[in-house]
């Protein structure tokens, strides 16, 4: 059926003149984040093919989300983006409809959103975007390399809105305080706990240290583009109210909705493919046959149970940067995206979770022939 599933998206990559893409990058929102399975597709289908009350529609699949994740309530969002954007204009107005609908229109005293200078990140747009979208001012807190307590106590005043927590690859992972330790102040100082996070694997864990807890719908989880707010009953109801606000310009269809539902349900049985994933990437070891390449396996920067192949290139031997060599690979016939978060120190990632059918033996010719390999 996967085969025959990627038949039908290579053809229409056909039909409206895209090329094949190979994604080794992981859950990149650039490359449509995920490939969901069959029966969320059909999920979607059945959803979109038939009528609903929208208003019961979203009641009810945040009960339904709730309960799996253990929260009090939840919210299917359009995006973990606009769960940031949902959940600063929940916390600034507070519940009050006015406020809602002339967000940025008049003035909101209780608007500081506190953040670690080391969490306020560009994954694809600034976070600090966001937290203004929302009607937010983003107060930066400690530096780029630490983070600790005090730097947030000190912070917090009377308008202070919200803290935001952004438990994130992008971030910076080096002498920051935990999302426990930040839990422990908002509790202390009565503050609400905005956690952002979108790609965490671990759904149940961060409603537990957080008043908003936001997730991707479409990375961990393998949905359709789409996001989760996931926390206590009267913050996720203020946010509730964003949907006739700021929200309207982030409504979220029938067909994604259902799409969601069935993902978090097979994503809370779904087996761990690490181990098999990790195994998987012995197959580019044949790259350090090359001359300037040398192969390796990391574990994730947050500490997540996914392992990437790391391939180091020394110009010198290859005649080739790593810069050029991912650019030489995204511009091929089939476009190769690697994680290249790295390439400024010489290297890049392989990510294996992403990949379908015969990508990896593509990946290895690939490089090959960009090296001046077979």
């Amino acid at each position: 059926m996967q085969k025959e599933w990627l038949w039908v998206g290579n053809s229409l990559n056909a039909k409206y003149g895209l090329k094949r893409v190979i994604n080794a990058s992981g859950r990149m929102s650039i490359l449509g984040v995920s490939a969901p399975s069959d029966t969320v597709m059909e999920a979607m289908k059945q959803g979109g093919q038939s009528y609903v009350e929208i208003a019961d529609l979203v009641d009810k699949a945040g009960d339904f989300t709730a309960r799996i994740l253990g929260a009090e309530a939840a919210i299917i969002v359009n995006s973990a983006s606009s769960g940031i954007a949902l959940s600063v204009a929940a916390l600034v107005t507070q519940g009050n409809r006015r406020r809602s609908e002339r967000l940025h229109q008049e003035a909101i005293p209780r608007n500081e959103i506190i953040i670690l200078k080391g969490h306020n990140v560009q994954y694809g747009a600034p976070v600090e975007t966001m937290v203004y979208l929302g009607g937010g001012k983003l107060i930066e807190v400690g530096y780029a390399n630490e983070g600790r307590s005090e730097h947030i106590e000190d912070a917090i005043c009377e308008q202070t809105a919200a803290i935001l927590y952004v438990k994130s690859h992008h971030a910076v992972q080096k002498n920051m305080l935990s999302v426990e330790e930040a839990w422990e102040i908002a509790k202390r100082r009565g503050i609400p706990l905005i956690v952002d996070a979108a790609a965490e694997e671990d759904l149940c864990k961060y409603v537990k240290y957080s008043d908003l807890a936001i997730y991707s719908g479409s990375k961990a989880i393998e949905g359709p583009t789409s996001g989760i707010i996931a926390g206590k009953r009267n913050y996720v109801e203020w946010v509730k109210l964003q949907l006739y606000g700021i929200g309207r310009s982030m409504k979220v269809g029938k067909e994604t909705s259902f799409g969601l539902l069935q993902a978090l349900e097979e994503y809370m049985v779904k087996e761990d493919k690490s181990d098999t994933e990790q195994a998987s990437l012995q197959g580019l070891m044949v790259l350090n046959d090359l001359p300037g390449i040398r192969v390796t396996i990391v574990q994730d920067e947050a500490g997540r149970a996914i392992y990437r192949g790391r391939v180091h290139v020394d110009p010198q031997q290859a005649g080739i940067t790593a810069k050029e060599l991912v650019e030489g690979l995204q511009q091929g016939e089939i476009a190769i995206y690697t994680r290249d978060y790295g390439v400024k120190q010489g290297y890049f990632d392989i990510d294996p979770r992403p990949l379908l059918g015969d990508d990896l033996l593509v990946i290895v010719d690939s490089i090959h022939k960009l090296i001046g390999g077979q």
